[in-house]
């Protein structure tokens, strides 16, 4: 009877041990992430302005949603707002399935033994590790329709007849920003596949291949289930970053209304317009919504992050 209080009286040591430890890194974590957020949040309930960010009145839900003689205003009411909404969905959607699928295919090829499997997998973290701006602006270059080079090849190829405006035409501008997001992280995607594939027991597959199993039917049936938590760790960890896509769709593509996401809508209410307090309203939706989506996600997927990714 004494051996259980004794554990439990180690494992409550242990835990407060844990907790003196992590004090710091959270008393950090709330000055440089918390304070800014409870500030943008209390801003959103004013009528603050950049040219004057000192001088300004509490407003209530205004900026959010206003019924003033007969019309609605707040970015709840702007369809702009809505516009740059459906653009980050749409790309998240895009662009984390396409990494998804060609990060399992470069993975499942790394997993593999053949010669020269360490230079490649380095070589394939070269985009990963190309600042985004710097590939950004790579690509615009690449993708210019006067001096591009893509158009000259496909020109060469036959495929397309005339030069194309990849990033400013409304048909090809966000898909020319999805390819760009594409080829810039799979190669993260690939590397946290890569990570729960070789941690998986050789055991089963070494029973699989005595019996005779179909190795597709052995990757749907083995394989999937056991990574299924690193999985949804990685599309979590991606989809975060696509959600507050910024800085590659303002490079490529400006203030365009075709492209615009959430966070340069925001920034275009905060920096252009300086209207601090409608600009927070917009920052203030952008979070609640990323929050709904990942709680929604992981309550979807039943995944919890501090389990081991196996």
């Amino acid at each position: 009877m004494a051996m259980p209080a004794k554990s439990s009286e180690l494992t409550r040591a242990r835990v407060r041990s844990a907790w003196l430890f992590l004090s710091p890194m959270l008393v950090v974590l709330a000055l440089i992430a918390g304070w800014p957020l409870l500030r943008t949040i209390y801003f959103s309930f004013t009528d603050a302005s950049l040219s004057s960010i000192s001088d300004y009145q509490f407003i209530g839900f205004a900026n959010f949603l206003e019924y003033y003689e007969g019309e609605w205003y707040g970015v709840i009411a702007d369809p702009d707002w809505w516009r740059a909404v459906y653009n980050t969905l749409w790309f998240t959607v895009m662009s984390v399935s396409l990494e998804l699928v060609l990060g399992m295919i470069i993975a499942l090829t790394l997993n593999a033994a053949f010669p020269g499997r360490g230079m490649l997998r380095a070589a394939i973290l070269i985009p990963w590790a190309i600042p985004t701006i710097v590939s950004a602006q790579m690509w615009g270059w690449m993708l210019h329709d006067q001096f591009g080079v893509l158009n000259e090849i496909l020109m060469t190829f036959g495929i397309i007849s005339s030069p194309v405006a990849w990033t400013a035409s409304p048909d090809t501008a966000l898909w020319a920003v999805v390819m760009v997001d594409v080829w810039k992280t799979t190669p993260f995607m690939a590397l946290l596949i890569l990570a729960a594939l070789q941690m998986l027991p050789s055991d089963c597959y070494e029973a699989a291949r005595v019996d005779g199993i179909n190795p597709v039917k052995v990757f749907f049936k083995v394989t999937l289930p056991l990574i299924r938590p690193a999985l949804m760790v990685a599309i979590i960890f991606r989809a975060l970053d696509a959600l507050r896509i910024f800085d590659l769709i303002y490079v490529l593509t400006s203030n365009s209304r075709d492209t615009m996401s959430m966070s340069v809508y925001a920034r275009q209410q905060l920096v252009d317009f300086q209207d601090v307090g409608y600009g927070s309203a917009a920052s203030t939706l952008l979070f609640l919504i990323i929050a709904i989506l990942v709680i929604i996600t992981l309550t979807a997927g039943r995944v919890r992050l501090g389990e081991d990714a196996r």
